[in-house]
């Protein structure tokens, strides 16, 4: 069948036709692989949401989706010409062909429409319509849903040398990879000795789990990076205060190295107060200014020291919260081993009650043997009535010859009946049609006005006369 599927549509017809049941989720990576690559996971499944309940060829039970294969009755020729040619075909090409008029747009459109709606059909991106049973591609499918499907077809089990050959007659495959599929997912059960078989049961609680684990490691995931760029901007705060008294401490030694070079003056004048006694004053007041400064400069490497002190302590309030975060994250881990060890105890259960299955089924057929020697002796009651029926019935039956002639002659006359009713029901059936066809027409504003135009010229021409 050449040419690509020309909607999303057209993609779920195929899928699902091969797999006859699917989940939105099991649908998803396909439509997304096949299709709408631009699109996000969320918004693929919007749309095929909205696809599958707007097209009433697709159906669902208990969220599991399936085709309706058995179509409309109004493409059923076409379906047959399909079936026929054994190749796509295009709609306008055979309306042109079988009628010479042309027909119109809306008709042709209104007959699309029916094909789409149904189960049995595919369009193409060129134009032609194919049928969904035609070449199914495989490749795309995962080798966990061929195996699913094979065990759909074989419900009462299969070796792994028998699913290899299922499988490798849709995709070559390799027996290791069927394996490892078998042993990864729990839904795949080992019946007996070798032989395999799928619960879908099992399916469903373990993609129930799976998603509230994937939502849990979500929410995990973003409270981390929450929690992660919180701590980074509190070490980029806490970075700017740490650079912050660093300058601070350089401006102390700074000011503590000129500290020592006033003393060095202030000692060196000291020395020199005997010989200088005229500048003895304005020394004096240099001295008070310098003084005066130095106080400065201690007030202020001591508020530099108190905030080294306080972000100090600061980073040690945050390694107690980085601590407080880990024992959360040990808690969590816990709680998810506790559901997996729930989840193999519901195992285990299961294994017994199929143990008691299989008592059960025993007992059946312990019953069942009694029953059959209750059979036997009645088949001997039986034959001896015969005998003693036989006279009877050569009696019976020379009544049941003239109860028969006359049973001949009722049936030719409730033929006749049945004859004449089948012909009213067609009768009424072209009637019903008419009215359908009539109640259209009259549902048009401008024939409804031109009724009551006559209705009231009627009612006119009446009181005038």
């Amino acid at each position: 069948m050449g040419g690509r599927l020309n909607s999303l549509t057209d993609v779920l017809k195929k899928t699902l036709f091969f797999f006859e049941s699917l989940s939105v989720a099991e649908l998803i990576p396909y439509v997304h692989r096949k299709m709408l690559k631009d699109y996000s996971l969320p918004q693929v499944e919007e749309k095929v949401n909205l696809c599958l309940s707007q097209h009433p060829c697709f159906y669902h039970e208990r969220g599991i989706w399936h085709l309706n294969l058995e179509g409309l009755r109004e493409n059923d020729q076409f379906y047959s010409l399909l079936l026929k040619r054994g190749q796509p075909l295009n709609l306008r090409d055979i309306l042109k062909n079988g009628n010479t008029k042309k027909k119109k747009p809306k008709k042709l459109l209104s007959e699309e429409v029916l094909l789409i709606s149904d189960g049995r059909l595919i369009q193409l991106d060129n134009g032609y319509w194919g049928l969904t049973e035609w070449e199914v591609e495989t490749s795309h499918y995962s080798l966990k849903h061929l195996i699913i499907k094979a065990m759909k077809i074989h419900p009462g089990g299969l070796s792994v040398q028998q699913l290899h050959e299922v499988v490798n007659s849709w995709r070559s495959t390799e027996i290791n990879s069927i394996k490892a599929v078998l042993h990864k997912f729990p839904y795949f059960e080992l019946v007996g000795e070798e032989v395999w078989s799928y619960n879908p049961a099992i399916q469903i609680i373990y993609d129930d789990i799976l998603k509230k684990f994937i939502s849990l490691i979500d929410r995990q995931k973003v409270r981390w990076h929450r929690e992660r760029s919180r701590w980074r901007s509190k070490f980029e705060s806490a970075r700017q205060n740490l650079q912050e008294a660093m300058a601070g401490q350089r401006e102390v030694a700074a000011a503590l190295a000129e500290k020592l070079e006033m003393a060095g003056q202030h000692d060196y004048m000291l020395t020199q107060m005997a010989e200088k006694d005229l500048l003895l004053s304005l020394r004096k007041r240099e001295i008070m200014r310098y003084r005066e400064h130095i106080k400065k400069l201690e007030s202020k490497s001591n508020s530099i020291l108190y905030q080294c002190r306080l972000w100090v302590a600061r980073a040690r309030e945050a390694k107690e919260d980085v601590k407080k975060l880990k024992g959360i994250l040990t808690k969590n881990q816990g709680s998810l081993e506790g559901l997996f060890t729930k989840l193999q105890q519901y195992k285990e259960k299961d294994r017994d009650n199929k143990a008691r299955l299989l008592e059960l089924k025993e007992q059946h057929a312990i019953k069942v043997a009694e029953l059959q020697t209750e059979i036997v002796e009645l088949k001997q009651k039986m034959e001896r009535e015969r005998v003693s029926a036989a006279l009877e019935e050569r009696r019976l039956l020379e009544e049941i010859n003239d109860l028969s002639n006359d049973l001949k002659r009722t049936l030719k006359v409730e033929e006749e009946q049945q004859k004449a009713y089948f012909i009213a029901q067609q009768e009424l059936a072209v009637a019903r049609e008419g009215y359908k066809s009539l109640e259209k027409r009259m549902r048009n504003p401008l024939v409804r006005l031109v009724i009551k135009i006559c209705s009231f010229l009627k009612r006119y021409s009446k009181e005038t006369v």
